[in-house]
């Protein structure tokens, strides 16, 4: 490709976004540049304070049980007092809570703390989701969810071999830098994001208070997704769990586990943009299927990795199935998502994810204490074979409409030229 077809590639990827979607852009790219503990903090554990797998498993475990106590309680927050309120709670929470954490010593007290900043940092998720879906236009959103997660991997691609320099200087300095980051996410919120929730008419309040979790969990589609998503997480997880533990154990370094996961973000910094225009509009299903059979795989090549070079190949493996699975699974789950159940549904998703960062870190411990690094990574592999299965039956079972936006019109708008998606099965009102 020329160097005017390079550009006007870059262009098209950007253009016709909102400023707002930017501003959320920019407080994303500052979050993920301080990021430290999710990634360090196994190290920390083992490395510094010298305690086993185990543990570290178990405060991991802590943290993404934090995670799933404050998902669904933050989406239904997302959707009762706004998408901007509960952003700024949850950023200044994190950064106090994190800026704490590294001040702890006690080990029951590490734990206690490690809690505090699972809830505190994944109560932000289901309102950034909602607040994108609610401010670009739904033939845009694969887009903007990609461009979002190219954002969260430049900064992880920038901080991850950063951090790992400091952690070997300072793992305090690391807890720090990231309160400090997460505060300056929260006064980007306050000073230059607009509430995004649609405005609602009577009707659409009635519709709203129609939605509740009891609603989200009877709809067996939307579960399908997030049961599947739950063992997608369950594999990627591991990236930041297992994979520093086993490194460490093999006799590398904090900065060689930095500079193996950088190559994860630098690839998706490179490849993400390219590739979501290359899948865009290809079949969801095949798609979510090929990114999951990589992403177990791709962890599986793990137990034949003896060199910072080989980690880093494998890395490379299971990267491409992020690239691919990430905006496609994200789009999906939008479109199974009445506008008025925003958050909760994607309480529900994000609940997923947090569910599986409370499983992961104990699957990691007890298996590399008890079995050995090789096994995790053939458990890996066999998970990713069964949500490709698993992917491949469910949209077999969904209809075209679940795949495409169905868009209704409706008097529930957040401002001119809104459009409400239909949740499949249920009556367009």
């Amino acid at each position: 490709m020329s160097v005017a077809g390079v550009r006007r590639a870059a262009r098209e990827s950007v253009s016709g976004l909102p400023r707002a979607f930017w501003w959320l852009w920019i407080s994303t790219l500052v979050n993920r540049l301080g990021a430290f503990v999710a990634t360090f903090m196994a190290l920390y554990l083992t490395l510094d304070r010298g305690y086993s797998a185990s543990y570290a498993g178990l405060v991991a475990a802590l943290h993404g049980l934090g995670g799933v106590v404050s998902s669904l309680g933050a989406g239904v927050m997302t959707d009762r007092i706004g998408r901007r309120p509960t952003l700024l709670v949850a950023q200044t929470a994190t950064a106090l809570s994190v800026a704490l954490l590294g001040f702890m010593r006690d080990p029951v007290a590490i734990a206690a703390v490690a809690f505090l900043v699972g809830m505190a940092s994944n109560a932000s998720r289901p309102a950034v989701q909602a607040m994108m879906a609610d401010l670009v236009r739904p033939e845009d959103r694969v887009r903007a969810f990609s461009l979002n997660y190219w954002a969260v991997n430049l900064g992880f691609a920038i901080s991850s071999a950063g951090a790992g320099f400091i952690a070997e200087y300072s793992y305090l300095a690391g807890f720090l830098i990231e309160a400090l980051m997460t505060l300056v996410c929260a006064v980007v919120v306050f000073l230059r994001l607009p509430e995004s929730k649609p405005v609602r008419s009577v009707e659409a309040a009635a519709r709203e208070d129609g939605v509740g979790l009891g609603t989200v969990l009877r709809d067996g589609r939307f579960m399908g997704v997030v049961g599947l998503s739950f063992l997608i997480a369950l594999i990627f997880q591991q990236a930041s769990v297992g994979l520093p533990i086993a490194m460490g154990e093999a006799g590398f370094t904090p900065a060689d586990y930095g500079m193996a996961i950088a190559v994860n973000g630098v690839l998706i910094v490179v490849l993400q943009i390219p590739v979501t225009r290359f899948i865009e509009h290809r079949d969801p299903g095949r798609l979510l299927v090929i990114s999951s059979l990589l992403a177990g795989y791709g962890l599986g090549l793990t137990a034949f990795a003896g060199s910072v070079g080989v980690f880093a190949l494998t890395v490379c493996v299971w990267t491409l199935a992020e690239i691919v699975n990430a905006p496609t699974q994200t789009g999906l789950v939008v479109r199974l998502s009445p506008v008025h159940g925003r958050g909760r549904y994607q309480g529900m998703y994000t609940m997923s994810w947090a569910v599986a960062a409370l499983v992961a870190p104990l699957m990691a411990g007890f298996v590399i204490d008890r079995f050995g690094s090789v096994w995790l990574w053939g458990l890996c592999a066999v998970i990713g074979t069964v949500a490709g299965l698993g992917y491949g039956l469910l949209m077999r079972r969904l209809p075209q409409g679940a795949t495409e936006a169905a868009v209704v019109e409706t008097g529930d708008t957040g401002e001119k030229g809104d459009t409400v998606e239909a949740l499949p099965g249920a009556r367009a009102s």
